[in-house]
């Protein structure tokens, strides 16, 4: 495996298993079932696919919360199976949640982003240098005395990525960081991600239903039933309206109109991002 590689499953297969009360197995559900895929350092990644499909089960392998029923998941080449190499995998591959609440657990922001690495051993003077430059990565710096009960959805989920920053991670996995939050908080959680990526070069994965959210990825993966269905460039991916609809998933509304009006005959390119790629198209038409 290449030294660029961050992350990397072989045919991982994980199973939940159900058990009456007694103990007895009840039933046996595969979650991800046979997923090869190989996400390079610096790359910025989305894992797409509406509720039941995998994708969270499937990030939930690559901090170690989860171990492949088969199959293997390697972390910067580190295997997570491995129990030795647990600390070292979450060090490298912190985990942003949902549900901000379940992450914010200090009474002063302050406090709960230096938490993460109080608990690593960093020495008390970097632990405020990395609390402050992780506040201030995210844009909430200004925030750093305040109690997190006062804050709004986005900004609570934006301190939940500034505890993960300041553990120094490589890479760092948004297990659908915005379905709680309104859509200016959404845009705030995915700037902050889009920032770490460009300007810190963290390895971003992004799992996520909404899909405005993943056009401005290296790539990704589309799951259905536990298995990757398609992967390519966001504009691969959304050249494709048809097939993502048979996988009960929309594209952003811009791509759908584009998508709508070369159904009607006009000579515009597939897999249209945003409003100012359509503009552009529809200016370049020879108009009748």
């Amino acid at each position: 495996m290449s030294s660029e590689t961050m992350l990397r499953t072989e045919n991982l297969t994980f199973e939940y298993i159900r058990r009456d009360e007694e103990g007895n197995v009840e039933g046996i559900t595969t979650a991800v079932d046979g997923v090869d895929l190989e996400v390079k350092k610096g790359e910025f990644i989305s894992i797409l696919g509406h509720n039941g499909s995998g994708k969270s089960t499937l990030a939930k392998h690559f901090n170690a919360l989860l171990f492949p029923t088969e199959g293997t998941v390697f972390v910067d080449g580190m295997n997570t199976s491995d129990a030795s190499n647990l600390w070292s995998v979450r060090q490298e591959a912190g985990m942003v949640f949902q549900n901000p609440d379940n992450q914010i657990i200090g009474q002063v922001v302050e406090e709960d982003v230096g938490f993460g690495p109080e608990n690593m051993g960093v020495p008390t003077k970097e632990i405020w240098e990395r609390v402050e430059e992780s506040l201030k990565t995210v844009g909430m710096y200004e925030f750093r005395k305040s109690s997190p009960n006062h804050l709004s959805g986005g900004q609570k989920q934006r301190v939940s990525i500034a505890g993960v920053i300041a553990m120094h991670p490589k890479c760092i996995i948004f297990d659908e960081p915005t379905a709680m939050l309104d859509p200016n908080g959404r845009k705030e959680v995915i700037r902050a991600a889009r920032a770490l990526n460009d300007v810190e070069g963290i390895t971003i994965i992004l799992i996520t239903h909404y899909m405005e959210e993943v056009i401005y990825s290296d790539k990704v993966f589309v799951m259905d039933k536990g298995h990757v269905k398609m992967q390519g460039t966001p504009r691969e991916i959304f050249s494709q309206v048809d097939k993502l609809k048979d996988l009960r998933l929309g594209v952003p509304q811009v791509t759908l109109l584009a998508h709508e009006l070369r159904q009607r005959g006009l000579n515009i390119p597939e897999g249209i991002l945003d409003r100012k790629e359509l503009v552009a198209a529809l200016k370049g038409l020879k108009w009748q």
